[in-house]
């Protein structure tokens, strides 16, 4: 079974209101300022998941084969949801999570 499909579009990030380009080398699924995402797949890149709640950065952990892994925990549903940081993520953003004094409504339009 399938589990990533490419689905790397732009989009309109619905918390801090940015234009998030294309990630071009795999799929895009969190912006790149404050890393919030939606909760819209089941497996990565599918778009099937009908929660639709935003996922909001918890914690940041280094895995030696992945590098950076941002943890999210969608507002709506409550699940955890681990992803790969991209290289254009605001680094500063990272640390904020990481020291555990990232506050969402920093963020907010």
């Amino acid at each position: 079974m399938k589990t990533f499909e490419k689905n790397d579009n732009e989009f309109m990030c619905r918390v801090c209101g940015k234009s998030v380009p294309t990630l071009i080398y795999s799929s895009r699924d969190h912006c790149n300022k404050c890393l919030c995402s939606v909760h819209i797949d089941i497996n990565p890149g599918d778009r099937a998941n009908t929660c639709l709640g935003t996922l909001i950065p918890v914690e940041v952990n280094i895995n030696n084969n992945k590098g950076y892994v941002i943890t999210y925990k969608c507002n709506k549903c409550g699940k955890f949801h681990n992803n790969k940081t991209a290289e254009d993520d605001n680094f500063k953003t990272l640390l904020k999570v990481m020291n555990r004094t990232y506050n969402i409504e920093d963020y907010k339009i």
